[in-house]
């Protein structure tokens, strides 16, 4: 069993302990959404720590998608019920990178990928590449695409 899984089952003991409805609600969708992604495929497996991370960090862009829907709705207790459980959820992924740290990682890889020529669009593919390969689970991709979108035209 993988370390995140391990230490979402124990906070799901606290969080009952504590009655905390948000937290164990969020907790156990959690670990139902690894263990469905460690049962997916031809084979049962054990996720690696990335993996896990990976799980984690589609739960959150998935809340903070839903979040911006109710609030357009103006449901806005909805919204909150999910702003809720993504600050459950963040607590298991790492940090967070600022615009600016991400900007200055896509600048770096813009230059490297281009060289001496000009940047071009064509870059797109594999600049993006680099720069999640450096930010993986750290920011959102669609805002790194804007980001890189920006940096090339």
């Amino acid at each position: 069993m993988g370390a995140i899984k391990t230490q979402l089952k124990s906070d799901l003991v606290a969080a009952m302990k504590a009655h905390d409805e948000v937290g164990k609600s969020t907790i156990r969708m959690a670990i139902s959404a690894i263990q469905s992604e460690e049962v997916a495929g031809d084979q049962a497996r054990d996720l690696s720590a990335d993996e896990e991370l990976a799980v984690l960090a589609k739960q959150v862009s998935s809340r903070r998608d839903s979040a911006a829907a109710y609030r357009e709705g103006g449901r806005e207790e909805l919204a909150a019920g999910e702003e809720a459980e993504i600050a459950v959820l963040e607590k298991y992924l790492p940090a967070e990178l600022t615009v600016e740290e991400v900007t200055a990682i896509v600048t770096e890889e813009v230059a490297a990928a281009a060289g001496d020529a000009k940047p071009t669009m064509k870059l797109m593919g594999p600049v993006m590449k680099a720069v999640q390969a450096r930010t993986k689970g750290r920011f959102d991709g669609k805002e790194t695409s804007k980001i890189v979108r920006s940096a090339l035209s």
